[in-house]
């Protein structure tokens, strides 16, 4: 832009004098490109001495609709007004390319007055001219104004569509301001919607293209969304400086609507770090630019945070009645609403108002799951809880804390596994009671086995142990320093030397922490189903170092498996009395050198098939063995599927996580099974074993727990699977598993067989260390008893 600007005044002055008309043409391309910059003053400048006579329509509506549009984002809101209205005039009476534009400064005009729906018309209206008169970059420029509406309004998953359609056409014809932008604002409904990791991708990519094409405008705005991100990270001291620097750019190009929300967040930094003082006078500033600007909407923002300030401060009827007016302003988006819900919830609770407190819980939680069940993508769903998580922690902890911990288990497990138990067709609807009712015992005893339930907060933790006949609730440590003890074991757990041999002070701690008050309760080798949360995902009890009598891993005490969630631990589904079936799948032909051949891959598949009879498995292997062969090959006819392959799996975009196969055409990436395509072709197999890398996935949702290929599996209906938490070695799984279908031979059950093999691996001389036998984990759900249905998926996106 910087480049193109400079460009443009040069061409001015070389053609002002001998070709004045060419000089008028390149001094508003100048003065366009300033305005994209955000150097408002400059456009003001530039265009000051170009006549808008109505005698020449060809400049005045550039020139009028330029000026109006640089006037608005200084919010001089008479001048714009009076500029754009004047160019919507002269288009009335003729039809010239440049009107388009005018009707898009009348939606961003409408859109500062908080007139979403005027507007909205008015976009649409710019993208309807774009598309009658062949200028694809207005088309894109109007996509992307329809997007930021809908961000603004709340509905993020429209504004991606929106957003990304935007940017394929700005990527067609390389307007590569309309990317960048474009690319932002799709960042910034991720963020909304809970998926900061792939927001933060998105905006630093978007920011440091605005630092080299010198956009200073949206280099401010995408600075201001990633203070957003590192705010929520809990990195106070590196948001600061990000929003200072988006304040000092806002404040240095006069853009008012960026200095507000600047300033409004700055405001919000400074609460969550004690600064009282700095938080009101930052939350004056921004209330005071929002009022200036009759926007209703805007003045919604800092008023919460006024009242949170009072709440603080010990004033309780100003919070509340602030609190009130936010909640109750028919401007009111949803996500600020339950914001104010949730801190009115606080304040009584804070204020021993119990009852009154319970209500706003309950009403917060109402509000965030009304607007979660309106996002339609499986992927933003996913992410969606991130919103409501703290909403929920505080409840839980109000019930523990009130002695009411059936109901806090009701609340936490209707937190969990929700796009799981969606498309599985268990129920989840909130009554006015609240979710519906958790008898856990009668789940532990149709399980025939005991279930640890994890919850890990933000202040503190809690487990409920539930055998047939109790419950018992644990006090725990804070997620954060869970967390932090879970990590350091994962790294040491990644080498080929075995932690008992030096005792590992984290695998002692975890155990001590996590199963130590249970352990003497739990009977020998029983089955224990881990319901985990947070951090917990990324754990392999298994491998949790128990001191007595004598230093040993958890494994040799109990059948450990992993469940989402007590619904879904206690969902029932039909099982038929049908012969085991087998569909095998591996030996790909590598596809390139990424991914090379894997050694065993054949002998492993000789293995696992010589277990079935010929007629009762079809295998795939070679060139057969493609991504379209599995969804071709009716999956939902067998009961056992076993892949031997390569996985990846994606940390930004976990759907995107996938077995490697051999190509299945030209496509260079045919040769992914992808774990969004897994899910549309529903199972009912009792088994998935995946001997591939990273099988479990690497990235944890809050409420959902790890999403990648096992997930994928359970969702698309299967009741056991089998996955990696990370890279397995050929040789061991090789052993592993041959050791695994014998014991399914001899009827054992999928969780005794796995630990019984993995334990043969333990007692082995070259494979005793967790590093080869604990990767493998069983997740499981359901119960086998009553019918079992899949229900109609959420649509999905690439």
């Amino acid at each position: 832009m910087k480049q193109s600007q400079d460009e443009a005044a040069r061409g001015y002055e070389e053609f002002a004098q001998t070709s004045p008309e060419w000089g008028l043409q390149l001094r508003i391309l100048q003065a366009k490109a300033a305005l994209w910059r955000g150097l408002y003053d400059q456009v003001l400048e530039i265009l000051r001495h170009i006549p808008a006579s109505s005698n020449r329509p060809d400049l005045a509506v550039p020139v009028l609709t330029l000026t109006g549009v640089a006037h608005l984002n200084t919010h001089n809101f008479s001048q714009a007004e009076q500029s754009i209205t004047a160019a919507k005039k002269i288009c009335d009476s003729v039809d010239l390319p440049s009107c388009g534009y005018t009707l898009q400064a009348l939606g961003l005009l409408a859109s500062e007055r908080s007139q979403s729906a005027v507007a909205e018309a008015y976009y649409q209206q710019t993208f309807s001219f774009a598309q009658s008169h062949g200028d694809q970059f207005l088309e894109a420029d109007a996509l992307l104004n329809l997007g930021a509406e809908s961000l603004s309004q709340g509905r993020f998953d429209e504004a991606i569509d929106q957003s990304e359609a935007a940017y394929q056409i700005a990527k067609t014809t390389n307007a590569k301001i309309l990317q960048l932008v474009t690319q932002g604002n799709i960042g910034w409904a991720y963020y909304r919607l809970g998926d900061s990791e792939r927001a933060l991708d998105l905006s630093l990519q978007a920011e440091k293209l605005a630092a080299q094409l010198g956009d200073v405008f949206d280099q401010e705005n995408e600075l201001t969304n990633i203070g957003y991100i590192y705010l929520d990270q809990g990195k106070s001291d590196l948001a600061a400086q990000t929003f200072r620097k988006a304040l000092d750019l806002a404040e240095g190009i006069k853009a008012k609507r960026d200095i507000y929300n600047a300033v409004r967040v700055l405001a919000r930094l400074s609460l969550q770090t004690g600064d009282i003082d700095k938080a009101y006078q930052y939350a004056g500033q921004a209330l005071a630019i929002a009022k200036k600007s009759n926007n209703r909407l805007d003045e919604l923002y800092p008023l919460l945070i006024q009242g949170q300030i009072a709440a603080y401060r010990g004033d309780s009827s100003g919070a509340e009645q602030t609190f009130h007016d936010v909640e109750l302003d028919p401007q009111c988006p949803v996500f600020l609403k339950w914001e104010a819900q949730h801190s009115l919830a606080g304040l009584y609770e804070k204020n021993n108002q119990m009852d009154a407190a319970d209500h706003e819980y309950r009403l917060a939680l109402a509000t965030f799951e009304a607007a979660r069940s309106d996002v339609r993508h499986e992927d933003f769903h996913l992410s969606f809880l991130t919103n409501g998580w703290r909403i929920y922690d505080d409840y839980v902890h109000f019930l523990v804390a009130r002695g009411n911990t059936d109901d806090a288990l009701r609340w936490a497990d209707y937190s969990r596994a929700r796009s799981l138990a969606d498309g599985l067709g268990v129920p989840t609807k909130v009554s006015a009671g609240g979710p519906p009712p958790l008898d856990a015992t009668a789940i532990a005893r149709n399980s025939h086995g005991t279930v640890l339930f994890y919850w890990l907060g933000q202040k503190q933790s809690y487990l409920w142990a539930i055998d047939a006949q109790k419950t018992n609730v644990f006090t725990l440590p804070a997620a954060a320093e869970i967390d932090a003890a879970v990590q350091r074991y994962r790294d040491a757990l990644g080498g080929p030397q075995d932690v008992a041999e030096y005792g590992d002070s984290d695998g002692r701690w975890l155990f001590q922490t996590l199963l130590g008050r249970v352990q003497a309760s739990l009977p020998k080798d029983a089955p224990v189903f881990v319901v985990p949360d947070g951090g917990l995902n990324n754990l392999n009890f298994e491998t949790l170092l128990v001191p007595e009598p004598k230093l040993h891993y958890w494994i040799e005490d109990a059948t450990v498996a992993n469940a989402n969630s007590l619904r879904m631990l206690g969902a029932s589904y039909r099982q038929d009395k049908k012969p085991r079936k087998l569909l095998l799948f591996g030996d790909n032909i590598p596809p390139n050198t990424r991914y090379p051949a894997l050694l065993r891959a054949s002998a492993q598949m000789e293995t696992v098939a010589a277990h079935f009879p010929a007629s009762s498995r079809q295998i795939f292997s070679r060139e057969a063995a493609t991504p379209a062969a599995y969804l071709e090959s009716h999956p939902e006819r067998f009961s056992n599927l076993h892949f031997v392959a390569h996985g990846t799996a994606s940390r930004l975009s976990p759907l995107d996580s996938a077995i490697i196969l051999s190509r299945s055409s030209a496509d260079h990436e045919s040769f992914k099974l992808y774990a969004r395509d897994i899910i549309q072709r529903p199972l009912s197999a009792d088994l998935v074993a995946i001997s591939s890398c990273y099988g479990t996935g690497e990235r944890t949702y809050k409420g959902e727990g790890l999403v990648g290929l096992s997930w994928a599996f359970l969702r698309a209906g299967a009741h056991n699977v089998i996955a990696a938490l990370w890279e397995a070695a050929d040789a061991s799984t090789e052993k592993l598993m041959a050791r695994f279908y014998d014991e399914l031979d001899h009827g054992a059950s999928p969780g005794n067989a796995l630990r019984t093999a993995k334990i043969s691996l333990l007692q082995s001389h070259d494979f005793q260390s967790p590093f080869y036998w604990a990767p493998f984990q069983l997740y499981v759900q359901g119960q086998a008893s009553k019918a079992h249905s899949v229900a109609p998926l959420r649509a999905t996106s690439r």
